[in-house]
């Protein structure tokens, strides 16, 4: 396994309102129009998976396969050539402040690893920078 983490960042918000906003996968709607049009099309969220297409690996999911309260969310890839697992974690700072930070592992085997280490660590950045920019209420 390969893994893959974003830099940790801190969001401005309490812990729970948090790990109750982006555990429920519909809440997503919300960062629809930050996601990179010529990347991610048809993008649909209901609570425990989303569904998205990118180009040019086609059709991809992610469920949730695991809820730890104000601690740890993870997922799994469905319909994906490559099997991930996701995780975000959440660690509280204050009552105000929330660090968090997202992890990804990956089973790549050594030409796929080359091919999609670096826009795979670009994407976890990006999650987590749309992590920080939700309204959380």
């Amino acid at each position: 396994m390969t893994q893959f983490e974003s830099n940790i960042k801190v969001i401005p918000a309490n812990i729970e309102v948090i790990f109750n906003t982006i555990s429920d996968l519909k809440n997503l709607e919300k960062m629809k129009d930050r996601l990179p049009a010529d990347k991610i099309q048809d993008f649909s969220c209901d609570t425990d998976s989303c569904t998205f297409s990118v180009s040019p690996v086609g059709s991809l999911g992610l469920k949730i396969i695991e809820r730890d309260p104000y601690k740890t969310i993870k997922f799994e890839t469905e319909k994906s050539p490559v099997p991930l697992f996701l995780w975000i974690q959440l660690l509280p700072i204050s009552e105000q402040e929330t660090k968090i930070k997202v992890t990804c592992r990956a089973e790549l085997n050594m030409f796929i690893k080359g091919m999609i280490s670096k826009p795979l660590q670009d994407g976890i950045e990006k999650l987590a920078n749309i992590l920080t920019t939700i309204t959380y209420e």
